[in-house]
């Protein structure tokens, strides 16, 4: 497989995980469906990803992860993918939060954004279970727990 991935780091007081894990997760997401590939995945800070999450989801304040699929016309096939913008900090908060490592929590944020561009999504249960599977095996294969584990031991308890 052949992934490029255009970074963009646009917060740069944030601890942020470097190109090379940020391709390898991405990939990882790809699971080889497609042979050659380009993305763009922008780190930024809260002010910038408020303006989309409002902009493009009609939803206050900022948010984790936002994905863009690439869907326009075009004679050939392209191999863009699309546009991925991670929020540092809040992935960051988050992960304190969650009792997670960044990293780990990173990975997941890579890997939810590529499956959303790949036309995955969480919106109907259904959806989400398969989505949510997906993340599971995926983030496995790199060596993370489930993100969700938490979750699972909640609403059992």
């Amino acid at each position: 497989m052949n992934i490029c991935v255009d970074t963009q780091m646009a917060c740069a007081s944030e601890e942020v995980p470097d190109e090379d894990s940020i391709r390898y997760w991405a990939s990882a997401a790809l699971r080889d469906e497609l042979a050659s590939v380009e993305l763009s995945l922008r780190i930024v800070d809260e002010q910038e990803s408020a303006a989309l999450n409002q902009q493009y989801r009609g939803k206050l304040g900022a948010t984790n992860v936002l994905s863009f699929p690439f869907d326009a016309v075009t004679p050939e096939p392209l191999p863009i993918l699309g546009d991925i913008v991670i929020c540092a900090p809040v992935v960051n908060r988050e992960a304190i939060e969650q009792d997670k490592s960044a990293e780990a929590h990173w990975a997941h944020m890579c890997v939810h954004g590529v499956l959303h561009l790949l036309g995955y999504d969480h919106v109907g249960d259904h959806d989400a279970e398969v989505m949510e599977a997906l993340e599971i095996s995926i983030l496995q294969e790199l060596g993370f727990s489930s993100p969700y584990a938490d979750e699972l031991s909640k609403a059992t308890s």
